[in-house]
């Protein structure tokens, strides 16, 4: 028998007390995450370093989701979390100050990546302990918006604090001035701080909803075997492990993607990497349209309708790869983000509901960022030895969507036989 069951109310549940704290808080957060990525390969340029560091960034920023994924769980479920995240904003500022005192980049951006590491379990669980089982779909619903248009708004972002006209502002020259090792990206760099620690005065104002949960050990070790039990128990039960297959890989793709329309934008298309960033942009508009729609309409019981989606994006990525119309590429790259987006949205609340009631929120968060981190590396690393093997980049992405769409129909089949005998 399935552990959901329908809403009885017919009327759109409403967002709990505090929520937009919550949005406001990780919306700023993620806007200076994505933002100082573009700082930090620009910190690169001007440091002599050869082109190839820049990669090198993101795999420092993102080794740490993988590496400290057993105890950031526990670390999330000892605190109110709102603490927690208004605490990890401080490490990303920390990462901040490093970087612009002369650490080397890919150092800093992995203890900014620390923090940002145990951000997400406390983030995402505690909106698993605000919002009621009805309101979770529009809860993530939001958040992913919020993720997506501060990853959009980021770059933006980004390119404005390493353009020449931020460089030479008063403000850059006075930054300057203090003739840091960061030398005129100082000024880029203190203001990044500056919307950190707005975040964290929007974290410390979030109500505590009062949920604790203390590990009974807190050695290493215990620890990393109590993940493992974890990580286990969630892949083994029906929901949680659909759930969790479906998002990890759609963030695996998603991350791959990121590189590989750019890639082709500039081969199929002939685009300049600053046009190629407006078809990031339609994406990223699709995924917010697409996140909107499934918050809205989908109720966590109708959860696994996301998976059609999913071969939905899988079919699309195969046909993008044929377009040489800029305009009509997109209009389909939209679309592409839509049905990820709806995608996402469902299977994501689910895998939080789930994961609440067979674990603990953070702890089920931890896995949960375990287990698609996992995959963008692994997905990266793919990507890169087909760019490195001169694999044709239409091939790429068509073989890519095909895989998408058959391992999503792999998970439709074998979630249907695992009801049968449920129903046996």
């Amino acid at each position: 028998m399935s552990a959901i069951l329908p809403s009885a109310r017919t009327s759109r549940p409403a967002l709990p007390q505090g929520f937009g704290l919550v949005i406001g808080a990780q919306f700023a957060s993620a806007l200076a995450d994505n933002a100082m990525l573009i700082v930090a390969i620009a910190l690169l340029a001007q440091q002599g370093f050869a082109p190839w560091w820049a990669p090198l960034l993101k795999f420092g920023f993102m080794l740490a989701y993988v590496v400290l994924a057993p105890w950031v769980g526990p670390l999330a479920d000892a605190f109110a979390k709102g603490r927690v995240m208004a605490a990890m904003n401080v490490v990303k500022m920390l990462g901040l100050a490093l970087l612009a005192l002369g650490l080397h980049p890919v150092a800093a951006l992995a203890v900014v990546g620390l923090g940002a590491a145990a951000y997400a379990p406390a983030k995402y669980g505690l909106i698993t302990e605000m919002a009621t089982p009805e309101a979770l779909v529009k809860a993530n619903g939001w958040i992913e918006i919020s993720v997506v248009s501060a990853a959009l708004l980021g770059a933006v972002l980004g390119g404005a604090l390493v353009s020449p006209q931020w460089l030479g502002s008063w403000l850059a020259d006075w930054c300057n001035g203090l003739t840091l090792p960061a030398d005129k990206l100082t000024g880029s760099l203190a203001a990044l701080l500056l919307i950190y620690a707005v975040s964290s005065g929007l974290n410390a104002g979030i109500p505590d909803s009062g949920r604790r949960q203390l590990s009974v050990a807190h050695d290493p070790m215990t620890l990393l075997r109590e993940f493992r039990a974890a990580n286990r128990r969630l892949w083994r039960d029906r929901e949680g492990g659909l759930s969790l297959a479906a998002t990890t890989l759609f963030w695996g793709v998603g991350a791959t993607l990121q590189f590989a329309v750019l890639r082709w934008a500039d081969v199929a298309l002939g685009l300049p990497l600053s046009q190629a960033a407006y078809l990031q942009a339609a994406v990223a508009v699709g995924v917010i349209a697409g996140a909107a729609a499934a918050g809205r309409w989908l109720a966590l019981h109708q959860a696994r309708h996301g998976l059609w989606a999913g071969v939905a994006l899988g079919l699309l990525m195969p046909v993008v790869a044929q377009l040489s119309d800029v305009a009509l590429a997109a209009v389909v790259l939209a679309l592409v983000g839509a049905v990820g987006g709806a995608m996402v949205v469902p299977l994501n609340a689910l895998l939080q509901h789930r994961g609440a009631q067979l674990l603990s929120a953070g702890r089920s968060i931890a896995v949960q960022g375990f287990n698609e981190n996992l995959s963008v590396l692994v997905m990266l690393a793919a990507y890169a030895g087909c760019e490195a093997a001169e694999v044709p980049i239409t091939v790429t992405l068509s073989g890519l969507g095909a895989l998408v769409a058959a391992a999503i129909l792999g998970l439709i089949w074998r979630d249907r036989r695992r009801a049968a005998r449920l129903d046996e």
